[in-house]
């Protein structure tokens, strides 16, 4: 199950940006990982948001839960729909995984706590991620080098994990960039960044909000966040280019497709295979 957090709005915004919503996104990425899987999504966030008919929770291998620019402190019907729908999947003990605001959701449906990020937005990418010693021998970081970028877009970010969750990966801008929460029979494993991305939703994404990035002082001009996606947007097209990598700063942990989605990969193969068979022995 993909559970898209995007309100409406933002879900046709970004579909006319990119020709896709974050669950839509994230479908394709499963279908890519695991053409065996049969993918339901929904939209928690939605009022008379419902499971498809005569499902439940318990019958899926794992829920993935995208992000969204809703903002988990703010106490909203969309939000606490959310955090309710995180709380069932807690409940219902099956594995979950989430990236950027889908990390968020699943921290305060646990106990902990979200804020607007303090030193301010990480866009296009979060740079010089590095897991904990925890995090070097987990299996969600599996294959990761000692320090890695990966696409990231956020404005809030985790102010404290729940009790008893285990921080696996930091940086410099933003403390936890991968965690692991266990509530109940339930185990989520989440990041802040977006491994489900492809460069080409990396430009879109910058191309939604040129005047917040000149806002934050990112770009001097909308014209310089344009010609940054323009680039971006070359190097999905060629990702063999070593001058557009060089300009960016970026290795094949981002520019090659198959290192972007370890997280996820990962995921899948620790935890959602296994839940099937245990599922299928039930």
């Amino acid at each position: 199950m993909v559970a898209e957090s995007e309100p409406p709005k933002a879900r046709d915004k970004r579909r006319r940006s990119v020709g896709m919503s974050s669950g839509e996104t994230y479908v394709e990425t499963l279908r890519a990982l695991a053409p065996d899987a049969r993918c339901h999504r929904v939209k928690p966030a939605d009022p008379w948001a419902e499971l498809p008919t005569g499902a439940a929770l318990t019958g899926y291998d794992s829920v993935f839960v995208t992000g969204s620019p809703l903002h988990a402190y703010d106490d909203t019907p969309e939000t606490r729909r959310e955090v309710e729908f995180m709380r069932a999947v807690f409940a219902a003990g099956t594995p979950a995984f989430g990236s950027c605001a889908g990390l968020q959701v699943a921290t305060v449906a646990a106990g902990g706590t979200v804020r607007r990020a303090q030193n301010g937005r990480e866009a296009a990418f979060a740079r010089r991620i590095t897991p904990t010693g925890v995090g070097r021998t987990h299996p969600l970081l599996a294959g990761r080098p000692a320090v890695y970028d990966a696409p990231a877009f956020h404005t809030d970010e985790v102010e404290h994990l729940p009790e008893g969750a285990v921080l696996l990966a930091t940086n410099t801008l933003t403390n936890v960039q991968a965690a692991e929460i266990r509530q109940g029979d339930g185990v989520f494993w989440g990041v802040q960044y977006h491994p489900e991305l492809g460069l080409d939703e990396v430009a879109g994404a910058l191309r939604r909000q040129p005047e917040e990035l000149v806002r934050e002082g990112l770009a001097r001009t909308e014209t310089d966040v344009e010609d940054y996606a323009a680039d971006i947007e070359a190097l999905h097209r060629e990702p063999s280019r070593r001058d557009l990598a060089w300009r960016f700063g970026l290795d094949q942990e981002v520019t090659e497709p198959s290192r972007r989605v370890v997280e996820i990969q990962n995921f899948i193969e620790q935890l959602a295979r296994p839940h099937r068979s245990v599922r299928g022995r039930a």
